[in-house]
């Protein structure tokens, strides 16, 4: 009910979601009565371990749709291995080390995860089975990402100094972030050149889509401290964190707020940084669907950022952007300087709560102004133009009064006639309402009196 009364409560956001869902067209749709059992039943699982992913995956070309989608569902299952605290090492080890293997080995399967994506594993002979199906170039692109992230998870899972206090420096921050997702950024990044969808050039440029997945990596890791922190998971980086506190577990304490909102901001500060990697890898893609495949994440992300951003609800609970709010993000990124837009948008809220009290006002300032002045260079404005960027990044709690009034008069009305419809039925069949209202006269009077009495 609360996500039905935050879209009444921002009409742009509920308009959003009636257009999508009632007039969004696939540029190139899925047509599974052409696909095999086993195929279907890959994007099927794509849709139980990320509806989101799934959405946007299944609107890929058809050149590469199967082959990202298999690479994300190969690293889903790799990741539930990772997961696993229930798996002991001298089970989970050797099978990270060796998943990549796994991919030309049919009919293998794994049963015994106890995590929400053990689907994946216990049904990972079809991805296999179809993983064999693909060009001998995408296949040894997802074979060689594979092997690198698992041995790079196997390398932490070893590590029990990373076990039990966590990420120590900035160098392994950035290094755990690669491993997780820059290594992802590169095998997409390969798989869309390959397939023709974004210029080679990336490929001569790595610190692009390395900084593409670190962006969105770190943003995760910031916006989930309290989750990571209630299943003993510490990724803020102590070179980071003990500048303000002794311990991470002081910033859930009201006295250690202030604290932890400046520890926060370093962390923006520090991803902020990544984002002119980002848009200038955003305009190499070429392909439309592979373009809003790269940039709905990326946007996404810098609305998280903002949401974040000085807010100390981070700190004691888990925090997210609206769904309306996504619908509005991934209807608009369809094009490079809409994507920018979006950017300098939010990096403009951000600034805005900046604050010279913070230590890291001038970085973050700093950090805002170079995507400014990213994007100026990319798309030069004219005065009238940046007005009328101005104008059109006021907040959309500032929409106009008529069109939410008429959405709650939409509303009301649709009640008064469905509760009129249902009235009027009843009373058809021979509701006799004399008989209810007399009921609730005499109780209603009955409770007065006896109130009445008491006082």
């Amino acid at each position: 009910m609360s996500k039905y009364l935050q879209l009444i409560a921002h009409p742009q956001e509920l308009r959003a979601v009636l257009q999508w869902a009632i007039w969004h067209e696939p540029l190139y749709p899925r047509d599974p009565s052409k696909e095999s059992d086993n195929l279907k039943r890959c994007y099927e699982l794509l849709g139980y371990t990320s509806r989101s992913f799934a959405a946007v995956i299944e609107e890929l070309a058809p050149e590469l749709r199967e082959a990202v989608m298999l690479f994300y569902l190969v690293l889903r299952g790799l990741d539930t291995i990772e997961d696993d605290m229930t798996i002991p090492n001298p089970v989970k080890l050797p099978i990270l080390r060796s998943f990549h293997e796994k991919l030309t080995k049919e009919g293998w399967t794994f049963n015994g995860s106890q995590e929400k994506d053990k689907v994946v594993l216990e049904e990972f002979d079809k991805v296999i089975h179809e993983f064999l199906l693909l060009k001998p170039i995408y296949r040894d692109i997802i074979a060689e990402m594979t092997k690198r992230m698992g041995n790079g998870m196997a390398d932490y899972c070893e590590d029990d100094d990373f076990n039990k206090k966590g990420v120590n420096t900035l160098k392994e921050y950035d290094l755990y972030c690669h491993y997780v997702a820059g290594i992802v950024g590169e095998g997409l990044t390969r798989l869309s050149v390959s397939g023709g969808s974004a210029d080679p050039k990336l490929l001569e440029n790595p610190h692009l889509h390395n900084s593409m997945g670190l962006f969105l990596q770190k943003t995760n890791i910031i916006r989930d401290f309290h989750e990571d922190l209630i299943d003993n998971r510490k990724f803020w980086p102590k070179e980071i964190w003990s500048k303000y506190a002794d311990s991470m577990e002081d910033f859930v304490r009201p006295d250690y707020t202030e604290a932890g909102l400046h520890c926060l901001s370093e962390l923006v500060a520090n991803a902020l940084e990544h984002v002119p990697d980002c848009l200038y890898y955003l305009a190499a893609v070429k392909e439309q669907t592979m373009f809003n495949f790269c940039a709905i994440p990326q946007v996404m992300a810098i609305a998280t950022l903002e949401l974040v951003f000085q807010n100390k609800n981070v700190l004691t609970s888990h925090v997210k952007i609206r769904r309306g709010t996504s619908v509005m993000l991934i209807m608009r990124a369809t094009s490079v300087r809409e994507a920018y837009n979006i950017f300098q948008e939010y990096c403009h809220k951000i600034q805005a709560r900046n604050t010279p009290k913070d230590p890291n006002y001038m970085r973050i300032s700093i950090a805002c102004a170079k995507v400014d002045q990213f994007i100026e260079t990319m798309f030069p404005t004219r005065k009238g133009a940046k007005e009328k960027i101005a104008k059109q990044e006021k907040p959309e709690e500032a929409a106009s009064t008529t069109e939410l009034l008429t959405v709650i008069l939409l509303f009301g009305g649709t009640l008064l006639i469905t509760s009129s419809l249902m009235l009027g039925v009843a009373w058809y069949f021979g509701a006799r309402f004399d008989l209810a209202f007399a009921e609730i006269k005499e109780n209603f009077l009955g409770i007065a009196d006896a109130t009445r009495d008491e006082l």
